[in-house]
């Protein structure tokens, strides 16, 4: 109601209408929930919303998802990932699964790692919390372990490349010198197009230097 009431005051210091869907509601998550107790808030189901999703009365602004109650699709992995038995065994399952190239896995596993850390600083554990932690390291370290093999590759083909653009650089800057030699100052347009030529080109270019006896020939062999 607090969240409510600040909504309001602004949208009325602004003098703006705000509609009912704008204002933030309380969704409230809990493993399972019995039909009485739904019944006692007068939850109720929405045709809008799949199952396990119970709406109190409009004014309370506030949503009770039952997360064992929840359908077992993509959109609904993490909140069953929070919750028990069953339940997070079989999301667990789901989230293996995944191919190590889903962002979603990654960082379902980030969240649920830091969760799990949460959880062993906790003096006093139940079974299924231990259970839950060792479940989730392997998985966690396989995650990292992916991500440190992708970066290394991605870390050696950006040196390979610019190692290449590097190579090629310099064989420029060594035509562009021996061409100054020859004729002296080279116009900037033709610099900018030996500039900008690839390797196989510049190759090219040196041996057809013995063969360019003006900038013109020059020109007409860049522009052929």
């Amino acid at each position: 109601f607090a969240i409510r009431e600040i909504f309001q005051r602004e949208a009325k210091r602004n003098k703006q209408r705000i509609s009912e869907e704008e204002i933030p509601k309380l969704w409230i998550l809990t493993p399972t929930a019995s039909e009485r107790i739904l019944s006692l808030f007068t939850a109720q189901l929405q045709p809008n919303w799949g199952e396990g999703v119970y709406f109190l009365p409009e004014g309370f602004g506030t949503a009770i998802v039952v997360i064992h109650q929840l359908p077992a699709i993509p959109e609904t992995l993490w909140l069953r990932l929070l919750g028990r038995g069953g339940t997070r065994e079989r999301a667990i399952d789901e989230l293996a699964r995944l191919s190590p190239n889903n962002p979603l896995k990654s960082a379902s596993l980030n969240l649920l790692y830091n969760l799990s850390r949460n959880l062993e600083a906790l003096s006093k554990k139940t079974q299924e919390d231990r259970e839950f932690i060792m479940r989730l390291a392997p998985l966690y370290q396989q995650d990292r372990e992916q991500a440190i093999q992708e970066g290394l590759k991605r870390g050696l083909q950006q040196g390979v490349q610019q190692g290449l653009e590097q190579g090629r650089i310099q064989e420029a800057n060594l035509v562009i010198r021996l061409l100054q030699r020859r004729f002296g100052e080279i116009p900037q347009n033709l610099e900018e197009t030996i500039r900008n030529l690839p390797v196989e080109r510049l190759e090219d270019l040196g041996l057809a230097l013995l063969d360019c006896d003006t900038l013109t020939d020059l020109d007409n062999w860049l522009h052929p």
